[in-house]
C-alpha cells in the first residue's frame, strides 16, 4: 500500500472516531442537561400539568360547592384557578410528596429525551455546516426541526405514562398508581397505539423548538462577538469563563420565553390528547373542541405556570450542557 493510500486511510479512521466522540459527548451532556433541570423544576411541572388538563375544573366544584347556590356553580367550573391556587388544592388534598409525582418517568424521559435531541442537533448542524453558510439561520432551524422529531418519535410513550401519573387523582386515601400499572392501563384500554397519544400535537411542537434553538444561536452568536471585540488582549478565545455561561443562561431563559409564548396552544393539546378517556382524538379536533368549549383563554392555560417553570429549566439545561461540552472537550 502507498504512503498516501496509508495516509488518507488513517485520516479517515481519526475523523470517525472523532465524529464518534463528538456524538457521545453531547449525547452524555445533553442527558446531564435534561436531568438537573428536570429535578429542581418538577413541582412546576405538576402544577402546570394539572392547569392544563381538563378535570382541573372538578377541583373547582368541590372547592365552591358549599359557599355557591346550584345556579351559580356552572359559572364557577369555568373559571381557571391561577397557579398558587393550584399549587394549595394539590398540597391541601395530596400532600407534598405529589408535587414530584411522574418524576420517575421524568428522568427516564428526560435523560435520553435530551440525550437524543442535542446528540442529533449538533451532528446535523456540523453536517449542514458543510453544505449550507455555516451557523446560518437555515442550519439551525433544520438541525432543530430534525432533532426534535428524532427525539419526540423515540420517547412519546414516556412521556405519556408520565402526564397520566401527574393527572391521575386516585391517591386520597388510596395507593397512589405506579408507573407500571400506567404502562399496564395503558396497553389494556388502548394498546401499542395507546402509547402514542398525542404525538400530533408533539411534533407540532417542533415550531418552538426550532424558534427557541434559533434566537438562542443567534444570541450566543453575538455575545461570543461582544466578547471578542471586547478583548482587547491575545487570550485564547476558547477558554471560558463564569459570565461565559451565565450569558448562555440569559440566553436561553430569553429564547425559550420567546418560543413558548409564540407555541404553547399546542402543550394544552396534547395533554388533553393524553388524558385518559376523554374525547379528545385528534389535534385539529382537539384545538377545535377547546376554542367552542372554553373560549380562546383555554389554550393559553398554565402558560404562567409553564414560563416560571420552563425559564429556569433550560436555563440550567442549557448551561448545564454547555459545561459538560466544554469540560469533557477541554
Amino acid at each position: 500500500m502507498s504512503t498516501s493510500a496509508h495516509y488518507l486511510l488513517s485520516a479517515g479512521a481519526k475523523h470517525e472516531r472523532m465524529s464518534q466522540r463528538h456524538s457521545l459527548v453531547h449525547l452524555f451532556a445533553g442527558g446531564c442537561g435534561g436531568t438537573v433541570g428536570a429535578i429542581l423544576t418538577c413541582p412546576l411541572e405538576v402544577v402546570k400539568t394539572r392547569l392544563q388538563s381538563s378535570s382541573i375544573t372538578l377541583y373547582i366544584s368541590e372547592v365552591h360547592l358549599s359557599t355557591v347556590n346550584g345556579a351559580s356553580v356552572n359559572r364557577v367550573t369555568r373559571v381557571s384557578p391561577g397557579p398558587l391556587h393550584c399549587l394549595k388544592m394539590i398540597l391541601q388534598k395530596e400532600g407534598p410528596r405529589s408535587l414530584f409525582r411522574g418524576l420517575g418517568p421524568n428522568l427516564v424521559g428526560v435523560a435520553p429525551s435530551r440525550a437524543i435531541y442535542f446528540a442529533a442537533y449538533s451532528n446535523c448542524k456540523e453536517k449542514l455546516n458543510n453544505i449550507f453558510e455555516p451557523d446560518s439561520t437555515q442550519v439551525h432551524m433544520i438541525s432543530a426541526g430534525v432533532a426534535g422529531f428524532t427525539a419526540i418519535t423515540a420517547t412519546n410513550p414516556i412521556w405519556l405514562i408520565k402526564t397520566r401519573l401527574q393527572l391521575d387523582a386516585r391517591n386520597r386515601g388510596e395507593k397512589q398508581m405506579s408507573a407500571f400499572e400506567c404502562v399496564r392501563k395503558v396497553y389494556h384500554s388502548d394498546g401499542i397505539k395507546g402509547f402514542y397519544r398525542g404525538m400530533s400535537a408533539s411534533y407540532a411542537g417542533i415550531s418552538e423548538t426550532v424558534i427557541h434553538f434559533v434566537i438562542y444561536e443567534s444570541i450566543k452568536r453575538k455575545l461570543l462577538e461582544f466578547k471578542t471585540a471586547s478583548s482587547m488582549d491575545s487570550e485564547d478565545e476558547s477558554v471560558k469563563e463564569a459570565s461565559d455561561f451565565v450569558g448562555m443562561m440569559m440566553a436561553a431563559a430569553t429564547s425559550k420565553t420567546c418560543a413558548t409564548s409564540i407555541a404553547y396552544p399546542h402543550e394544552v393539546v396534547r395533554t388533553r390528547l393524553r388524558e385518559e378517556g376523554t374525547k379528545y382524538r385528534a389535534f385539529f379536533q382537539t384545538l377545535s373542541l377547546l376554542v367552542r368549549e372554553e373560549g380562546y383563554g383555554s389554550l393559553y392555560r398554565g402558560l404562567t405556570t409553564h414560563l416560571i417553570r420552563q425559564i429556569p429549566n433550560t436555563a440550567i439545561m442549557m448551561s448545564t450542557y454547555e459545561v459538560v461540552v466544554y469540560l469533557l472537550n477541554g
